[in-house]
């Protein structure tokens, strides 16, 4: 085989994998359809704060459109106004923002058709596709049958055209009291798919839109507006979840009779995710009854929760693409999403030194009133980075799980007659133990080689452990917040009310001491605190008072308790 022929074949080998989506996409491309054209959108509705599952899609509909040089929208299906809130609007305006993806000047809303999805209806009722019911929501669930047993057909299905007509108009203007009526597809109630059972198109809410006001008092139904508005946006690939493959049909059925635009529907496998609920409802169950403190409270799955946590935009997206394209619904398990996160901030979180349950030490060979300002790597693995200036006095404040007085056999940190380094300082060694009068060990004291300056012997001697400090008299204290998962159970859902699966010792809030360099903390920045874990400076951070959330441990020590 000739050179040229091995390295094409090495190219190919390569190459991602493309995804089921990115197949239907290359072959669409190839044949010509759309005139080669991508163009996907994101549609949430403006009714709670986006969570991680959203994320992916987030991901997946605009990481597509880029692959393809194409385009994605960012649109809202605004067709609930009982439900619906501007605040919901900001936040995913502002979660989809920080994942890193830009909908350039193609923000829409479902409300912004909403003349045009009235007259389409119109439409469907002149063709005779469409009438108006006066059954209630009981009867029309009762009338629906089983998955196995046909329905039967409204009494008002057979109304004229122009009895159809006036009836929804005045349901327009407001005539007609909210669940009096309705309006619904003319499609047959035999068909083994319930969702094509002369399933409903509009409905009366007197409801304030938090857009149009009281303009409507009709509102269109999610199946109907979706794919209307797909195809006004000229999408070509409708990208969503697993749960609407059944309502693909009728997706279809709405699109062929207007005879419009039609894009092509494509669902994958939803992200469900271990020790997590996903459902807007039940994260808003949570909200309401306070067992957190809020949507973006750290210990939710939301995007806002995540990025207050200290979760990167990066770790996530690298989340998705690790995830991938399914089309068969599992569970991934959120140890993937945590590793993402320490993968990513190990390259780019500042190190610093903090002590949250401390024991204090008292050299006893160091000058009482000299202080040092000792060179402290700021991140390993990445040079750039620099170094900073960390205070060494004569008493420091350690780890207190660093000490033991009678530690069993490998234990490598300070114990009496023991010598271990200081990191960035020097080596001690622990001379006496001090304690109170109920035994309990309130101080240690050590002498140090003052010929170990940096952690390193001139000697040639080596200590087997490495402990952190920080300096009594210039630490500053602070509150860390230790998020634990929310759930005990690792699908919460199985049981039958998914609050007894809480985790109530979620949250533990420590005191802790921190070295001055954290004093000047900006909300937002994430941090290594060395030894301990990955945190983040909260938002309500000040130099008055300063926050850090717990974004992960150091390594997943939930995998050996498993």
């Amino acid at each position: 085989m000739d050179k040229s022929k091995s390295n094409i074949l090495k190219e190919e080998e390569n190459k991602p994998s493309l995804n089921f989506i990115e197949q239907i996409i290359e072959e669409d491309n190839r044949t010509g359809k759309h005139n080669s054209r991508v163009h996907t959108r994101f549609p949430p509705e403006p009714n709670g704060y986006l969570h991680i599952g959203h994320a992916k899609s987030i991901c997946l509909n605009f990481g597509t459109a880029l692959k393809y040089n194409g385009k994605c929208n960012l649109r809202f299906d605004d067709t609930n106004p009982a439900k619906e809130d501007i605040e919901y609007v900001d936040s995913i305006i502002e979660d989809v923002r920080w994942l890193g993806f830009d909908w350039e000047d193609r923000m829409f809303y479902a409300s912004d058709y909403f003349q045009q999805l009235y007259d389409f209806a119109v439409q469907l009722i002149k063709d005779g596709k469409a009438f108006i019911c006066d059954l209630s929501a009981e009867q029309i669930s009762e009338y629906r049958g089983t998955p196995t047993k046909p329905g039967i057909e409204s009494p008002y299905r057979n109304r004229s055209i122009e009895e159809n007509l006036d009836l929804f108009e005045r349901m327009k203007n407001g005539e007609f009291p909210e669940g009096s009526k309705i309006l619904r597809a003319k499609i047959g109630m035999d068909s083994p798919n319930m969702h094509m059972r002369d399933p409903a198109i509009y409905r009366i809410k007197y409801a304030n839109h938090h857009r149009t006001g009281d303009k409507w008092c009709i509102y269109p139904m999610y199946d109907y507006a979706h794919c209307v508005s797909d195809s006004i946006e000229r999408i070509t690939h409708s990208i969503c979840t697993l749960e609407f493959e059944v309502h693909r049909p009728l997706y279809d059925w709405f699109l062929d009779q207007l005879k419009v635009f039609h894009p092509q529907q494509i669902e994958f496998a939803r992200l469900n995710l271990s020790y997590t609920v996903m459902s807007k409802r039940k994260l808003l169950q949570l909200v309401e009854e306070k067992f957190v403190s809020g949507w973006d409270d750290p210990r939710m799955p939301t995007i806002s929760g995540l990025r207050r946590r200290g979760y990167t935009p990066e770790s996530i997206r690298n989340f998705a693409e690790k995830v991938g394209v399914a089309k068969r619904d599992n569970i991934i398990d959120v140890s993937l999403l945590e590793f993402c996160v320490r993968e990513d901030l190990n390259k780019r979180a500042q190190r610093v030194m903090t002590v949250l349950n401390p024991l204090k030490v008292v050299i006893t060979n160091y000058p009482d009133d000299l202080v040092e300002e000792l060179d402290a790597i700021n991140n390993p693995e990445d040079e750039t980075m620099g170094k900073r200036k960390v205070p060494f006095s004569k008493v420091l404040y350690i780890e207190h799980d660093d000490f033991m007085e009678n530690p069993p056999k490998k234990f490598f940190r300070l114990s009496p007659g023991a010598e271990v380094r200081l990191r960035y300082a020097y080596y001690i060694t622990c001379t006496e133990v001090v304690k109170d009068q109920n035994g309990e060990i309130t101080e240690i004291h050590c002498t140090y080689d003052p010929q170990t300056k940096g952690g390193y012997s001139t000697d040639g001697r080596k200590v087997m452990g490495t402990i952190h400090w920080v300096s009594e008299k210039h630490c500053i204290k602070a509150k860390a917040n230790i998020y634990d998962r929310l759930f005990i159970n690792e699908n919460p859902d199985d049981a039958e009310d998914f609050r007894t699966n809480i985790n109530h010792n979620s949250l533990e809030v420590k005191t802790c001491y921190v070295e001055p360099f954290l004093l000047n903390s900006k909300p937002g920045t994430n941090y290594q605190f060395e030894r301990i874990g990955y945190f983040c400076s909260d938002k309500d951070s000040s130099s008055e008072n300063l926050i850090f959330n717990r974004t992960t441990g150091l390594r997943d020590n939930w995998a050996k308790n498993k």
